[in-house]
């Protein structure tokens, strides 16, 4: 096929031998099946700000950290040159997570350079070669349902555990070969510690996950990982190898209102008798 102009670069610098087929084109990139030398890979073409339709970025880039005093300057007043530091930003992002996430055990695509917005990386493919289908296609009994299901929590405690959360995980963003699942697609992973919004994403992400193995495993429905893995998480005590049980009590204690508000009244009472003693003694001075 024609190569595509953003590739055209790493054509001529020999990085990309052959662009064999378009593979997919999402909301924020087009991906297509290359070759390099004897291997066959995939080109991630990120699209420019104005293209992309992935919504509400701000909210994912909440927390993250820029090192270079100038650019982080940049950046905020939205000029030319920050603009396009915010886009080497955003496709970087995905980039060192992937490689976080590798060395913390956690299925990914391996990644082989990030050059003008192009990121290659493996090419996850099933056992006869073939590109490896999404999870949202796969169909499996219960047992491989459940199974599953607790490899992909465990792959989102180890990623909490190195302070990040998908995002935007779903049956969508999970590709299954021949050894069980593997996660793709973050180039708005959250920063775990310096998002507000950290918890509600874990939660989706679990959420949306156990939804769909749910279909071929029901009793799935009643668990409740996110709960658990964020109180782990809170607590201190969450680690890359947590067993979890897919269980949560509730703490279904609540504050007596009457107890509060009398607390508060004799508080109030409290303070108005230390002025009046004030008073009274200041008026005795006099």
């Amino acid at each position: 096929m024609k190569v595509p102009n953003r590739i055209q670069p790493l054509v001529e610098d020999g990085l990309i031998d052959e662009v064999i087929s378009r593979l997919m084109s999402g909301k924020e990139a087009t991906v297509y099946v290359v070759r390099c030398g004897d291997k066959i890979r995939c080109a991630k073409v990120y699209k420019d700000a104005a293209q992309r339709s992935f919504k509400n970025a701000v909210q994912y880039q909440e927390g993250r950290k820029v090192k270079n005093s100038r650019r982080s300057r940049a950046m905020e007043k939205g000029s030319k040159y920050g603009r396009s530091q915010q886009e080497a930003a955003w496709h970087n992002t995905e980039v060192d997570a992937l490689k976080k996430l590798l060395e913390a055990g956690v299925r990914v695509p391996e990644t082989f350079g990030c050059i003008d917005g192009v990121l290659l990386m493996e090419l996850i493919t099933d056992e006869d070669g073939h590109v490896a289908p999404r999870l949202d296609d796969v169909t499996m009994d219960a047992a491989q349902a459940i199974e599953d299901h607790q490899v992909m929590m465990q792959y989102i405690v180890r990623m909490l555990s190195v302070g990040l959360i998908h995002g935007d995980l779903s049956e969508f963003n999970v590709l299954v070969d021949e050894y069980g699942p593997v996660i793709i697609d973050l180039p708005q992973v959250v920063d775990a510690s310096g998002n507000n919004n950290a918890q509600w994403m874990l939660t989706r992400d679990v959420d949306k996950i156990t939804d769909y193995y749910a279909r071929f495993a029901p009793d799935l429905k009643q668990t409740k990982y996110a709960k658990e893995i964020w109180a782990l998480y809170q607590s201190g005590d969450l680690t890359a190898d947590s067993e979890l049980t897919g269980l949560f009590v509730e703490d279904e204690t609540n504050a007596n209102v009457d107890d509060v508000l009398a607390e508060i009244q004799a508080a109030i009472a409290e303070e108005e008798s230390r002025l009046e003693r004030i008073k009274a003694a200041n008026e005795d001075d006099d």
